[in-house]
C-alpha cells in the first residue's frame, strides 16, 4: 500500500470515527497497535508499563480525535501522542526510582530474538548475547527520554529523520544532533562488544 493510499485510508477511518463509528477507531487501533507497542516498549523496557501506556495512548487519541485537523498525517499525529505520553511517564518514573536490572531480566525472557538465539544451543554465544542485551537495555535507560525517543524511532522503528522531526515537532538538525549524541553514548557504553 502506498503512503498516499495509507493516508487516505487513515483519513477515512478518522472521519468515520469523528462521526461516531467505533469500529473505524478499532481499525486504527489494530493498524497501529504493533508499531506503537514497539515504540513504547523500547523507550520503557517494561512490558507492563508498555501495556498501560498503550491503553492510555489509544484512550487519549479517542478523546482528542475531534481535534485532528489533518495538518500532518494521522501516523505522525498518533506517534507524537505516544512519544509525548511516554516521555512524560519516563520523567515521572525517573523521579520515583532508578532503573533496575529486574526489568532487564524480564526483557530477555520475552525477547523473540533472544529466544531464537537461545534455541541455537551455543552456550558461549548465548551468554554473550544475554550480556549484550542486558548492557544495551541499561545503556538505553541511561539516555535521556528525548535521546531514547530518537534512537527508538530511527534505529528500531526505521522512521526517517524528517518524519521524526515532524513527530517530535523539531528540526531535522536537532534530530541528527540527538541521534549523533545518543549513538556516541551507546557506543561508549557498549565498547566491550565492538559496537560501531
Amino acid at each position: 500500500m502506498s503512503s498516499l493510499e495509507e493516508e487516505v485510508s487513515d483519513n477515512d477511518l478518522v472521519a468515520k470515527t469523528k462521526k461516531g463509528d467505533s469500529s473505524a477507531f478499532d481499525d486504527l487501533i489494530r493498524k497501529y497497535h504493533g508499531r506503537l507497542y514497539g515504540l513504547i516498549y523500547h523507550m520503557t523496557s517494561n512490558h507492563e508499563d508498555t501495556n498501560d501506556l498503550l491503553q492510555d495512548v489509544f484512550s487519549k487519541t479517542f478523546q482528542v480525535i475531534a481535534t485532528f485537523k489533518g495538518e500532518s498525517s494521522f501516523y505522525t499525529w498518533i506517534h507524537r501522542i505516544a512519544v509525548n505520553m511516554t516521555l512524560n511517564f519516563l520523567k515521572k518514573r525517573n523521579r520515583r526510582q532508578h532503573s533496575s536490572l529486574d526489568n532487564t531480566e524480564e526483557h530477555l525472557e520475552n525477547d523473540p530474538d533472544f529466544l531464537a538465539e537461545a534455541n541455537k544451543k551455543d552456550p558461549r554465544h548465548l551468554i554473550n548475547m544475554q550480556e549484550f542485551q542486558k548492557k544495551l537495555t541499561v545503556a538505553m535507560d541511561q539516555l535521556s527520554g528525548q535521546h531514547r525517543a530518537v534512537v527508538t524511532l530511527f534505529d528500531i522503528q526505521g522512521i526517517s529523520q524528517s518524519e521524526i522531526a515532524k513527530i517530535l515537532k523539531t528540526t531535522e538538525g536537532t534530530v541528527r544532533s540527538r541521534l549523533f549524541y545518543a549513538h556516541q553514548q551507546l557506543k561508549t557504553s557498549l565498547q566491550e562488544f565492538n559496537v560501531k
